[in-house]
């Protein structure tokens, strides 16, 4: 496994908002999501399409108002594509999410786009991050390349309703378990963030299932994922989030380890359990991860 990139966003819930309902722009804030995803696709008809696109820039503000990153899902088709990247890219959106990605090279016209449009609003280079939504059986081989297309690129997840009607399959947990794996284990060796969890849609019924769904999508990877409703933001935010009692024994897993490793003594225990490397360098891990999300909540 990659090492994250420090530039990482430190996301535990993701919730979508249709730009095109005010009172559902209006109360986003209130939710407790990590990031809030204004949406210019699939919940936008045709036909308000363009003015749901004058509305980012007011959305984007009203959604912020507690501190929520914003993005902003834009559509595939590329004469939309182009325009909804025009008038997304400012400085209160920090991604767009990019649906039915199919190859490097498509993030990587993206990409190009915004160097042009970002310097032609003094935005920095590199301001407007990228979020890759697999979605066909096609791209399904080309996510390790997809996950490594852009340093803009700072996660990636199986867009499962749309995958399982390319793939002739039910979208149901047994079927999307291999393909979510494959996700998981590419944006891994790119070293971003692994969007989803082990289930599908239907688990966000009942808010108990679906912590247990999300509990058990930690243990093969995911860290994050985006949700439609926001009765289960608090349930990501906990399950994908890192306790205080989780913090403490990692702090006090390494000091037993490094205390043991300067004395020259071979085999290491904690809690009555052998310990090497690998275990030790988990909870290093799930330590900055912590140190992310701390910073996050005093930003």
């Amino acid at each position: 496994m990659s090492a994250p990139r420090p530039d990482l966003p430190a996301w535990r819930s993701l919730l979508f908002v249709p730009i095109v309902r005010e009172r559902f722009v209006a109360s986003a804030h209130t939710r407790g999501a990590d990031g809030i995803i204004l949406d210019l696709e699939d919940s936008v008809p045709e036909a308000e399409k363009e003015r749901a696109r004058g509305l980012v820039p007011a959305a984007a503000k009203e959604v912020a108002k507690a501190g929520a990153d914003v993005l902003v899902r834009i559509n595939r088709p590329w004469h939309q594509t182009f325009r909804d990247i025009e008038a997304a890219v400012g400085p209160g959106v920090m991604a767009l999410m990019c649906p039915k990605v199919e190859s490097p090279e498509h993030l990587g016209v993206i990409a190009e786009l915004l160097d042009t449009v970002e310097a032609a609003r003094g935005l920095p280079a590199g301001h407007t991050r990228l979020v890759a939504l697999v979605e066909t059986a096609d791209a399904y081989f080309r996510v390790r390349e997809i996950a490594k297309a852009t340093p803009r690129l700072v996660a990636m997840s199986l867009g499962a309703e749309d995958f399982a009607l390319s793939v002739g399959m039910e979208p149901i947990a047994e079927t999307l378990q291999t393909p979510k794996q494959t996700v998981i284990i590419a944006a891994r060796a790119a070293g971003i963030i692994p969007l989803g969890f082990m289930g599908t849609v239907a688990d966000f019924k009942d808010p108990e299932v679906f912590r247990q769904v999300v509990r058990r999508s930690r243990k093969f990877g995911f860290v994050a994922a985006s949700c439609i409703h926001p009765s289960v933001v608090h349930v990501l935010n906990e399950e994908y989030g890192i306790s205080p009692q989780a913090i403490d024994r990692a702090k006090r897993m390494i000091a037993a380890y490094d205390d043991v490793i300067a004395r020259g003594i071979g085999a290491v225990t904690f809690e009555g359990k052998m310990i090497d490397v690998p275990v030790v360098e988990r909870e290093r891990a799930l330590l900055r991860q912590a140190e992310r999300f701390a910073a996050r909540r005093g930003k």
